[in-house]
């Protein structure tokens, strides 16, 4: 019989410092690769121990992100190939968490046990030097930990690098200080160092109701640069304005700009002349073009992008939701001297930065829902299939919602976003 019960991650039975043999985790295996109400499954795992300038961090609550969805699936690749997944032969997913430092290992000297943190996702090796003064994204050793790594958050414990650390924000519960890494050191790296984003700027934010897109909007509002948002519905497009945007724009009144890849001359000239006509809406907002777009969706809009986008403007994209092979016409670009941005994640001091901002209060998670450790599987299936309305944190270590809040301060908005 188990040791440990595996429904209830809050029981522990070591003080900080000391780690237990076995914790319970969400396991991914290569044979059970598929749909995530299949693929993740309650496991009794080893705790891992921490190596030099590493930590050991007990999981209070963890975010949900789409990409443990593709784990799951074993799509478009498998997890199973990357950074230390072959030594185990298991995926504990979660690239997001709050939680408590538990013990750390030689060379940490900035934190200790007991410290309330949350965690970045970026991982690379000290001993490459791109990590010293080029930037650890560039780094071969770059990983995302809780997708290439073997140790996420959806379990009790979990293995980081000491350099992952940030300070929890004192006056958000565990469930709100897990929910916004991912996304928003993300938009913040896009949009505050790739674009180097100004007050005054003008910019356009595809989904802008959904994870990346409610920072992208409150980012511009604290810099004081203007903002439209392109969401699917009214309701959406509120959202978008309390958080700050100039104003927004239903993409469902301009379906006919969207790119399919397969358009006919004739479809693709209809096509061309909606693009146009969106372009023209979003410069009556804005009182001009804008000068940077915030893209993640990839094939259905960029071809919309590169054409709206200002003279020496900038589209900046980090994903491709729609699909990552882009068809557009290269002439707006180069006759315009437009540029296209590529970005990922962020650097640890981006991160750190971010983190000031909803530390100060001026930035926001935005949380749609919170489900206790029992709905790892169903959290990820509800994203598989498009019923989520916005971010999904999890709470592990915690016992319920509404706990680890030691300061005043705003929370998260609570709303139903979605993309």
């Amino acid at each position: 019989m188990s040791s440990l019960d595996l429904t209830d991650p809050t029981k522990l039975s070591v003080e900080p410092g000391e780690l237990p043999e076995k914790m319970t985790a969400w396991v991914i295996r290569e044979e059970r690769f598929g749909e995530p109400r299949d693929a993740f499954q309650l496991e009794e795992i080893e705790v891992p121990e921490p190596g030099a300038f590493e930590v050991i961090v007990r999981v209070m609550a963890a975010g949900v992100n789409y990409n443990n969805v593709w784990a799951a699936l074993g799509q478009p690749v498998s997890v199973m190939k990357y950074g230390d997944h072959p030594e185990y032969g298991h995926h504990i997913g979660g690239s997001d968490a709050s939680g408590i430092v538990w013990k750390v290992g030689e060379g940490v000297t900035r934190w200790k046990p007991g410290d309330e943190v949350i965690i970045h996702c970026n991982m690379a090796s000290y001993e490459d030097p791109e990590v010293h003064g080029l930037d650890p994204m560039a780094a071969p050793s770059q990983m995302i930990w809780g997708y290439e790594t073997t140790w996420g958050s959806f379990a009790q414990f979990t293995k980081v690098q000491a350099q992952q650390l940030l300070p929890k924000p004192k006056h958000l519960t565990w469930e709100e200080a897990a929910s916004y890494g991912l996304v928003y050191f993300t938009a913040y790296r896009m949009l505050m160092t790739q674009c180097d984003m100004q007050a005054g700027d003008k910019v356009l934010i595809w989904g802008a109701a959904g994870g990346l897109g409610v920072f992208a909007v409150q980012l511009c509002a604290a810099a004081g640069a203007e903002c439209v948002g392109v969401v699917s519905s009214p309701e959406k497009g509120k959202l978008v304005e309390q958080l700050g945007a100039t104003g927004w724009i239903d993409r469902n009144e301009f379906k006919g700009m969207m790119r399919t890849g397969d358009e006919t001359p004739e479809q693709e000239k209809a096509r061309f002349k909606e693009s146009r006509r969106f372009g023209k809406a979003v410069s009556e907002i804005l009182g001009d073009a804008p000068n940077i777009v915030f893209e993640h969706v990839g094939k259905a809009t960029f071809p919309t992008s590169v054409l709206t986008v200002k003279p020496f403007g900038k589209v900046v994209i980090c994903a491709g939701t729609t699909g990552f092979n882009l068809d557009f016409d290269v002439r707006y670009l180069w006759m315009k001297q437009k540029q296209i941005i590529g970005s990922h994640f962020a650097n640890a001091w981006e991160c750190n930065k971010a983190n000031a901002l909803i530390e100060s209060g001026q930035i926001r998670p935005v949380l749609w829902n919170t489900y206790g450790f029992d709905g790892v599987a169903k959290a990820h299936q509800q994203m598989r299939d498009n019923e989520h309305l916005g971010k999904i944190s999890i709470l592990v270590g915690a016992e319920k919602e509404g706990l680890g809040k030691t300061a005043e301060g705003p929370g998260a908005i609570l709303a139903e976003v979605g993309a």
